[in-house]
């Protein structure tokens, strides 16, 4: 599907023209302002147009904006020093990539040549990128049928969510954690990629049961097989966190890191190794992008990490997310057409079925609830099978925050009366 010559794919329903976009607003090319409750999927988490990222983008193209793949700069030194700060000790290797998809790919890449192993296991509806070895690992077969086959021996568990399962968070994470050590005991698994007990980039807003993660690295390191963090989603402060690795204190071999960096400015992602892994072992999985880590983003990215930092934007995503959690759920408590209502910080799924007892997804009542919220002054976008994926900036205030809210639930009870 394409307006003005570009493909939107899936997104057009949602497409509208921008005119200007300033920390939790936008307008359209219209005019209408509007709350903004995506974050562009959490990129902009520090609010769109962050004046003290721009100042430091502009700045650094005063004095070079590109490097080579064999020619450092500072500013590339920078950001590394930076990032390592807030990353558990021993992980403290780069490799310098674009975006979440590049990052995530030279993880798979890494896995595979590092441990002489092939089998990679994901979680089916899990997003960690479009190309062919991070869709084998997420996407469903029936999605990706007409580029079929992907990548073979990469293996889809189902995310061990209570909403899925339907069973208590022991039980869930039981009878998952048995079915990973089966998976597990041929000692051929390379790695296992994850987020840090959520999904974040599809759209489901899946959460596992507390201990998730931990388990995970116990099991993982037991039978040879690396731990691939995806923090794309979960980190610069979205869950309550600086990053997801800190829910659960877990140290995992490999993360990667994209979207929120550098808060849209540029593109850029990231990937961090243990320092246990040699490091002409690591270069020789051939890790460089000739657009990896431009300084332009670098020192856009710095700066973002410095207001993370500076502001303890996690403590406001973990309190305003709390209180949107909580209001949400008294709010749309009693509505038959809302099956779950999860959340982690500021990243809160809310699911929409036909009833409470199919939970059948109803997607075509999602789009009605995000195009009544649109009419009245708020962005929303759906997720996956009738999942509304709630992410505002981190920085967005409070009262903003009541607006946004009240407008979105007036939308659901207008559809459900009219039901």
């Amino acid at each position: 599907m394409t307006k003005n010559h570009i493909i939107y794919s899936n997104f057009l329903d949602y497409q509208f023209t921008l005119k200007k976009a300033k920390g939790s607003f936008l307008w359209t090319k219209e005019g209408k302002k509007l709350i903004d409750f995506t974050s562009g999927w959490n990129v902009t988490n520090l609010g769109w147009n962050h004046p003290e990222v721009t100042r430091s983008l502009i700045k650094q193209a005063k004095k070079n904006t590109f490097t080579s793949m064999w020619i450092g700069d500072e500013a590339q030194i920078a950001f590394a020093n930076e990032l390592s700060k807030y990353l558990p000790d021993g992980i403290n290797i780069f490799c310098r990539v674009t975006g979440g998809t590049e990052a995530n790919e030279k993880a798979l890449i890494l896995a595979r040549s590092l441990t002489g192993r092939k089998k990679v296991i994901g979680f089916r509806d899990a997003y960690h990128g479009q190309s062919f070895g991070t869709m084998s690992i997420g996407y469903r077969p029936a999605y990706v049928q007409d580029i079929a086959p992907l990548v073979p021996q990469f293996i889809q568990m189902e995310f061990p969510s209570t909403y899925i399962t339907q069973k208590s968070e022991e039980e869930t994470l039981n009878d998952f954690l048995e079915q990973l050590e089966q998976q597990l005991k041929t000692r051929d698994v390379a790695a296992i990629v994850t987020e840090a007990g959520i999904i974040t980039g599809w759209g489901s807003t899946h959460i596992a049961p507390r201990g998730y993660l931990r388990e995970v690295r116990k099991l993982a390191k037991q039978y040879g097989t690396l731990l691939i963090l995806d923090e794309v989603g979960t980190g610069l402060s979205r869950c309550g966190k600086m990053f997801g690795w800190e829910l659960e204190r877990v140290t995992p071999d490999i993360m990667t890191f994209a979207k929120g960096l550098t808060n849209g400015v540029a593109a850029m992602g990231a990937v961090a190794i243990s320092d246990q892994f040699p490091q002409q072992e690591v270069a020789k999985t051939k890790t460089h992008s000739t657009f990896g880590w431009m300084p332009v983003a670098c020192a856009a990215a710095t700066k973002v990490l410095e207001i993370h930092n500076r502001d303890q934007v996690w403590n406001t995503a973990r309190d305003h997310g709390a209180w949107m959690l909580n209001a949400l759920r008294q709010e749309l408590n009693g509505s038959p057409t809302v099956s779950n209502i999860v959340g982690m910080g500021m990243e809160l799924g809310i699911t929409f079925v036909e009833n409470g007892k199919t939970r059948k997804p109803n997607d075509a009542l999602a789009k009605s609830i995000i195009k009544k919220s649109f009419d009245q002054g708020l962005h929303l976008i759906l997720g996956e099978n009738g999942n509304i994926q709630i992410m505002p900036p981190l920085t967005t205030p409070k009262k903003v925050l009541e607006k946004g809210i009240e407008i979105f639930v007036d939308a659901v009870h207008k559809a459900d009366k009219h039901l």
